[in-house]
């Protein structure tokens, strides 16, 4: 009688980005330039939007809301990458990779549904202006952001809850530079259909939901948009959509070519994979910045205000 000996994977290693050492060197500069100025262009929009009273209305409310989620979201896997760089281990532990999974599923859950609530908020202060301070008050916007973050924690959790029931006694290398559902489902000894079907439906379900209503509040605004008389008007309403729309496009556009289809793998997943972990988070703060001269006057009174904190005095 044969006896069959299975060691459970405590363990991953992280293959990174590329087995290239010059290449690797060139990602981990990058990579480490575009977090520190994610983590500086997101906290300043943050402390910019709570420190001036000029910018206490819904919009802003959800943009500092929207770095905040992208701040937390590439700090779920762009810090490990970093680690495991210098380390030169590149372990992570089966608890922790679960827990990478988990947040990276809550936070980017979260931003799906908090730029869907985007959409709708233009389209209430385009398409219905004088009933906007109504229908958009304090307590609303404040409801409608928890429910964000609810329905983000749920996503993550259907996401990383069918990972931890996989057997996994190997091989235990991740072909990528952090844990995900598609990546463990492959290292997984028995079939992981159900796991992967489950995560597929989920993904699916939000992302389509998310895209209809973006879809609809669009059509709506658009229209509305082609019916002002003022130029400058219908320029100053496309620039503010404008801006939303090139941040909807750079997040939904890898998230769906990722999670909407089967754990198979393609060259490709790892690069589009760093568009929604650290190229929108960096790009967010400049799209929004560099476009909205509201915030860029409020950054400048927030300078002059720390100027004259400091007693410095600039003719």
């Amino acid at each position: 009688m044969a006896v069959r000996n299975e060691t459970r994977i405590t363990h991953f290693i992280l293959l990174g980005l590329s087995s290239n050492p010059d290449l690797q060197i060139v990602f981990f500069v990058l990579f480490l330039v575009m977090y520190l100025f994610a983590i500086a262009g997101n906290i300043l929009i943050v402390v910019t939007v709570h420190a001036d009273s000029d910018l206490h209305c819904p919009m802003y409310f959800f943009l500092s809301h929207l770095s905040l989620l992208d701040l937390s979201l590439s700090t779920v896997t762009v810090p490990k990458y970093l680690a495991n760089f210098v380390s030169q281990s590149k372990t992570i532990s089966f608890s922790d990779c679960i827990a990478q999974l988990f947040f990276l599923h809550f936070f980017g859950g979260t931003e799906c549904l908090h730029l869907t609530l985007m959409a709708y908020d233009r389209y209430v202060a385009i398409c219905n202006p004088l009933r906007y301070t109504t229908i958009m008050n304090r307590r609303v916007c404040l409801l409608l952001v928890v429910s964000t973050w609810v329905g983000g924690f749920i996503h993550g959790f259907t996401q990383a809850f069918p990972s931890t029931l996989l057997p996994f006694c190997g091989p235990n290398e991740i072909d990528h530079f952090f844990c995900d559902s598609h990546a463990l489902s492959l290292l997984a000894c028995s079939s992981p259909f159900i796991s992967e079907t489950a995560n597929m439906v989920n993904s699916g379900t939000l992302t389509v939901v998310c895209f209809l209503v973006v879809s609809i509040s669009y059509v709506y605004i658009i229209s509305t948009i082609l019916k002002i008389r003022s130029a400058e008007g219908r320029q100053k309403a496309f620039s503010t959509c404008a801006s939303h729309l090139m941040v909807m496009t750079l997040f939904f556009g890898p998230s769906v070519f990722i999670y909407m289809r089967p754990s198979v793998t393609f060259a490709a997943d790892k690069m589009i994979c760093v568009f929604y972990a650290i190229v929108t988070p960096w790009l967010n703060p400049f799209i929004y910045t560099l476009r909205n001269e509201k915030v860029r006057i409020s950054m400048k009174k927030l300078k002059g205000r720390k100027v004259s904190l400091l007693g410095i005095h600039i003719n």
